[in-house]
């Protein structure tokens, strides 16, 4: 018999892992961009404009503290 994970398989992975969201500077739209992600370029979904990481706002993470 087999005892049920307390959490889904790979989180050990991805614990420290934070979310940002960017906004694009020429249309406003949001977009959420992870923290193991900004070694490459991302553009803008809704008018294809290279997103500015400077602008870019922390939202939540792995080590967020908070109750889930």
């Amino acid at each position: 018999m087999t005892t049920p994970m307390s959490h889904c398989p790979g989180f050990e992975s991805f614990r420290n892992l934070k979310s940002f969201v960017c906004k694009c500077y020429r249309c406003g739209t949001a977009v959420e961009i992870f923290s193991d992600e900004f070694d490459r370029r991302h553009k803008c979904k809704h008018c294809k404009e290279p997103l500015d990481f400077t602008k870019c706002a922390y939202s939540g993470g792995g080590s967020d503290p908070s109750p889930r």
